[in-house]
């Protein structure tokens, strides 16, 4: 008898759809799986047979034929199980034909026939619901990250075990229920704005980057707080959006980083990759073309400390994502794209010992030069925010004079975010951030004026600005003027947003004079 069950396969977060045809007749006893199997799918025999066998179906008298169509891609991993297993029983009788139609599952069999969680389950979810999959059948253990769909036009069910999906098949009982609650964000106490001491003109670009999704490099001293700002990036973000949050989940549910049972990432994410980060972790790529750091951060902060000790190749492979806020990672038979539009924050010292401009510092012009030059102009060009940082000073600390908190900034960042989306609804422009304009909607969101084109052209030849750099001064002055709440961009806002270019206006090596 032939009976077909869907699966599903994942190329990065796409979604392709699996027949899984199980005919069972009679012959010399053998199971045969083909389709383009990799070696996890096709160890699925043996897994299947043996948690079959522990909910009393015995298939050692049967041929078994197990075909995954179509086979002209790769199926990968052991989230086919529960699919092959569901056709099996129908194929034998032991449950109706009928179970099977319009129902997805997924999951992965133990020998003992206990079903355990896969990576991917919640973006497998979001492509059946989009290609018209009415039901779904989980894991438990993956109940969490599945209940963000649940009767969002799919109704998703979870089992424990093959007697439970048998039961479910044979109308005996009802797939489990996953309802659970969406987690709220944690607060941010302990990463608060106002446990910086001083730095205020870091705290102002911080501010500026987070209200238009603008990309940030810092240049100071070990210990000026370069690290310690970065990571209060996330509380003056506004918080995530449920459409957000769910693609944020899935980037993480396909690279296998859910906790059993969790629903929903909610807060932004924070990532901070060693310097000694491979170009596959830090852009994706690797054994099934995963997500890499660029992507986990996506919607959150990537933080790259000591940014000239990372590899140039490995820098260079961020240039497409911080560009187009998408990765492409191709591969023989397929293509895997995942998002990435994080905010980049950057780090450096000012020369290799961290000291320049300071009588301690023993690097040479040479020295310093060549450390400097393992940034590439490309790479800087696409860093909206350069801002210097200068050494902390003892009685800045000892002061006690606390500086704003996080909550009293992000009130102004979401403000500032306010009146990007209000210019998106209305039409006028075709990007939500400030940090995506491009051509035309830049013109109509921040025209300048001739003040401003004369103040912008002279700063553009003195500083040698490049097309990109020069676009992304407007972008960032319009972000300036909508923190203060203004519809046009002033000649004092492009003149904050030129000053924020520190790397175009020092043409030697970076000091520790501060950003204006």
């Amino acid at each position: 008898m032939l009976a077909t069950a869907l699966a599903a396969a994942l190329v990065g977060l796409d979604l392709q759809l699996v027949r899984v045809e199980v005919e069972i007749s009679r012959g010399v006893p053998s199971f045969d799986l083909v389709g383009l199997a990799e070696a996890a799918v096709r160890e699925s025999r043996v897994r299947v047979k043996s948690a079959l066998a522990h909910v009393g179906v015995d298939l050692s008298e049967h041929r078994t034929i197990v075909n995954l169509a179509p086979a002209d891609f790769r199926k990968a991993g052991s989230g086919f199980d529960l699919a092959i297993a569901a056709a099996t029983l129908v194929a034998l009788g032991v449950a109706p034909k009928d179970s099977l139609a319009g129902t997805l599952f997924v999951g992965e069999l133990s020998l003992a026939g206990h079903v355990h969680g896969v990576r991917g389950v919640l973006p497998r979810l979001l492509g059946a619901r989009e290609r018209g999959v009415a039901r779904a059948i989980v894991p438990f253990d993956n109940a969490g990250e599945a209940a963000l769909l649940q009767n969002e036009r799919i109704t998703v069910g979870a089992v424990a075990t093959l007697a439970e999906l048998t039961a479910v098949l044979s109308g005996k009982r009802e797939a489990r229920t996953v309802s659970l609650p969406v987690a709220s964000p944690r607060a941010h106490a302990q990463d608060d704005l106002a446990d910086v001491r001083g730095q205020h003109a870091a705290r102002r670009a911080l501010e500026i980057a987070a209200a238009g999704g603008h990309n940030l490099l810092m240049v100071g001293p070990p210990g000026a707080g370069k690290t310690m700002l970065a990571r209060r990036l996330p509380g003056i973000l506004p918080p995530m959006s449920l459409d957000e949050a769910v693609s944020v989940t899935a980037i993480h549910s396909v690279a296998g980083l859910l906790a059993r049972g969790e629903s929903v990432i909610a807060e932004r994410p924070f990532r901070a990759p060693h310097h000694t980060v491979s170009d596959a972790g830090l852009v994706g790529g690797g054994d099934g073309a995963r997500p890499g750091e660029v992507s986990l951060a996506h919607h959150g902060v990537l933080f790259l400390d000591e940014l000239p000790e990372f590899r140039r190749g490995c820098l260079e492979s961020l240039r497409q994502p911080l560009e187009d806020g998408v990765v492409t990672i191709s591969r023989a038979l397929a293509k895997a794209t995942y998002p990435a539009r994080a905010v980049v924050v950057a780090a450096m010292n000012p020369c290799p010992c961290g000291f320049a401009g300071d009588a301690r510092c023993q690097c040479g012009l040479e020295r310093v030069r060549s450390y400097r030059a393992r940034l590439s102009g490309p790479l800087l060009d696409r860093l909206d925010v350069h801002v210097t940082l200068p050494p902390v000073q003892l009685s800045s600390i000892s002061s006690g004079a606390a500086g704003e908190s996080s909550a009293y900034v992000r009130a102004r960042v979401i403000a500032a975010r306010a009146r990007q989306a209000e210019r998106f609804a209305s039409g006028l422009v075709g990007g939500e951030l400030n940090a995506r304009l491009t051509g035309r909607d830049l013109e109509v969101a921040a025209p300048l004026g001739g003040e401003g084109e004369r103040l912008l052209a002279t700063a553009a030849t003195r500083l040698s600005l490049s097309a990109r750099a020069y676009v992304k001064v407007i972008r960032v002055a319009r972000t300036i003027a909508d923190l203060d709440g203004d519809a046009a961009v002033r000649t004092h806002h492009l003149a904050e947003a030129i000053a924020l270019r520190v790397l175009d206006r020092t043409a030697g090596p970076p000091t520790l004079e501060a950003t204006p």
